[in-house]
């Protein structure tokens, strides 16, 4: 039986930490030049976080209801069917592992810097990266405890990093504020259907920036009273994130400026450098590689307990569901998984464009997923002990419908603004599909059939 090891505040720092990865480095970047202006571009991040708490108190009271290991395998198989719990999860472990390895690779060049005047060599950033994640085997080896101490460490480093970014703002050149304000003034949109499709595209990279906090209810048999813990973690998780993103964008665009921002590279290494000089960037590289390998601890705590639930109901073998004796860890799953990330080094370029197709499949997992709280209401799912044992969001079924319409529309930006990535997205869903029927039948029909 798993022990009940994770506290509201490890929860809440699970949250920010399947949240806030290498994306609001970046993104801004892509967001700002889709968004075409300020002020769409400042409603897409604000859109995006308001969405995005719509979902996490949706995921709430879903964790809440069916807290057990593997959630985000469980909703599916639970609501729907193992088929398609199986299809869409695969995905995200491939896509979770590509990352993984991509992000990891990105940390080692951000402190290659030291040991070489260039770029480092890749068998320097591939030791890096497979370094990283031997340690961070080794760390959720020794439970889930050990691991989320880390994690809450790593997560504040990069929080702080964020912070200091955010001091930029006090040196901002009076040059800065001066180009985002004319630009401002200068540029606009045409007509309503155009800001909304500008609002529509931007939001791609924004809730690209914004997901991964669903992942967290696959922690949901780690967590102390759940049904207190769950909702409390979640929401508060992606309030500080709203937070923290707001922020940093309203930085990026007083110093850098809008347009300069449409077109800028590696712009938190223009923020330090502003607030501390050349000096500065040694800083960053070091936080920005300790804000990588919390990226990195965080998914080798989150993916084997996908595995986990799928070994559950016999899609994977039962050595993907045994756990150590001492510490309670995954042992199969969290081997498989790291291994997995560590082959994916070779296919770097190739792995990169699987994660970009699959963009387009999260957006419909994350719409079908939130519309299992209609199945679990529908079946009063943990209602068993009384309604007060479970977590009840207000305003239903009006904030889940905000968050399934809000990705359904994404989904439909990507089929018309790169349809040919949504049909790569969607042949990649449908091998999946079909990989499960066939294993299905070399297995007798054996395969749990879902509830």
């Amino acid at each position: 039986m798993s022990q009940k090891k994770l506290s509201l505040f490890d929860l809440t720092m699970i949250v920010v930490s399947l949240t806030i990865g290498m994306g609001i480095f970046r993104t801004p970047v892509v967001a700002a030049a889709n968004a075409g202006t300020p002020l769409i571009f400042f409603l897409a991040w604000l859109t995006g976080g308001l969405v995005a708490l719509c979902g996490a108190l949706t995921y709430a009271e879903i964790g809440s209801r069916y807290p057990v290991t593997g959630g985000y395998y469980k909703i599916f198989s639970y609501g729907y069917h193992p088929s398609l719990a199986f299809a869409i999860n695969c995905i995200i472990l491939v896509s979770n592992a590509g990352s993984t390895a991509l992000v990891a690779v990105i940390g080692a060049e951000y402190i290659g810097h030291f040991f070489f005047e260039g770029p480092p060599p890749e068998i320097f950033k591939q030791g890096i990266t497979i370094g990283a994640v031997g340690v961070f085997y080794i760390v959720n080896l020794m439970g889930i405890k050990m691991s989320s101490r880390v994690q809450n460490a790593l997560i504040l480093i990069k929080i702080s990093l964020i912070i200091l970014l955010l001091l930029s703002v006090f040196g901002a050149h009076p040059a800065g504020v001066a180009v985002a304000a004319g630009h401002a003034a200068t540029t606009h949109i045409s007509s309503l259907p155009m800001a909304l499709k500008a609002l529509g595209v931007g939001l791609i990279a924004v809730s690209f920036t914004y997901g991964g906090y669903q992942q967290t209810i696959n922690f949901g048999g780690d967590v102390k009273e759940p049904s207190r813990v769950m909702p409390r973690g979640i929401t508060y998780g992606i309030i500080i994130i709203i937070l923290l993103y707001l922020s940093i964008n309203f930085v990026y665009v007083k110093v850098i400026g809008f347009e300069s921002l449409k077109h800028a590279d590696s712009i938190a290494a223009i923020l330090i450098n502003h607030l501390f000089g050349p000096v500065g960037e040694n800083i960053l590289r070091v936080l920005m590689f300790l804000s990588v390998l919390a990226y990195v601890n965080v998914l080798l705590m989150s993916n084997p307990r996908v595995m986990y639930a799928m070994s559950e109901e016999g899609i994977l073998p039962p050595a993907f569901k045994v756990k150590t004796r001492r510490h309670d860890a995954i042992v199969w799953s969290l081997t498989v998984f790291s291994l997995v990330i560590i082959i994916t080094l070779l296919f770097t370029s190739a792995v990169e464009k699987i994660i970009n197709y699959t963009i387009f499949l999260d957006s419909i997992g994350m719409s079908t997923s939130a519309a299992c709280i209609f199945i679990l209401r529908k079946r009063r799912v943990g209602e068993e002990n009384g309604k007060e044992k479970i977590y009840r969001m207000k305003l239903f079924p009006i904030l889940p419908l905000i968050f399934i319409l809000a990705y359904i529309g994404i989904a439909t930006s990507i089929v018309l603004d790169d349809p040919r990535t949504a049909a790569y997205g969607a042949l990649i869903f449908a091998l999946f599909l079909a990989l499960y029927f066939v294993v299905r039948v070399r297995t007798g029909g054996s395969l749990s059939e879902g509830q």
